[in-house]
């Protein structure tokens, strides 16, 4: 199947939360496919510039190594470039689970996909955390209060902010102001991705599809 379509103007991040999965992008001399394998914990960021082709799926490797068939689960954001970096030249940077920066912090064990700690870097200051409660329990976090983000909850349940507003599988809570974000009351085994950054002040154009 080909899964092959076109992105730009975008910060794009393919993040494995399970399984693997195989990923190709024109970042290469003169336009040509790069390929890589993507397993659990691993992380492409792409950065689609002026444009770039993307195609995700279950590739040669995993077909090679009797994985066709294997389910895998990801999730895959986009982050608006600056007017100033919409026509550079793509980039694709692939970060294995064995270099990304993993820390214990209290009840939670966090992974830091943008953040200090990080060799990705977007256009704009940013924090993306993945944080797993396996016995539950609380977390805090802080968040520079220029920040604006949200957290999307993958697995679980917990009360999240100074409201301990309570989300569950697939929803989104806004960040309100502040300097942290406290959850509070996880049920054993949630787990978020924390995603906020710094907004760059510009509207975006949206054009058909995608954002330019």
């Amino acid at each position: 199947m080909d899964t092959k379509h076109p992105h730009r103007r975008s910060d794009n991040l393919w993040y494995i939360l399970e399984g693997s999965a195989s990923t190709g992008h024109s970042t290469g001399p003169g336009g040509a496919i790069e390929r890589a394998q993507l397993p659990k914990g691993g992380l492409l960021a792409l950065r689609t510039g002026r444009g770039a082709w993307h195609a995700e799926g279950i590739g040669a490797e995993e077909r090679d190594e009797g994985l066709g068939d294997t389910e895998w689960r990801s999730v895959l954001f986009w982050v608006n470039l600056a007017r100033r970096d919409k026509q550079v030249e793509p980039s694709a940077q692939v970060v294995l689970p064995e270099q990304m920066t993993v820390r214990k912090d209290g009840d939670a064990t966090v992974r830091v996909l943008v953040g200090e700690g990080s060799p990705v870097h977007l256009g704009t200051p940013a924090l993306i955390l993945d944080v797993e409660l396996p016995e539950g329990g609380t977390f805090t976090t802080p968040v520079p209060p220029e920040f604006q983000g949200f957290a999307y909850v993958l697995d679980g349940q917990a009360a999240f902010g100074a409201n301990r507003r309570q989300a569950g599988p697939s929803q989104l809570v806004l960040l309100g102001p502040g300097e942290e974000l406290t959850v509070r009351e996880a049920a054993p085994g949630t787990r978020f991705l924390l995603m906020s950054g710094k907004p760059y002040g510009e509207a975006p154009v949206f054009n058909g599809p995608y954002v330019d």
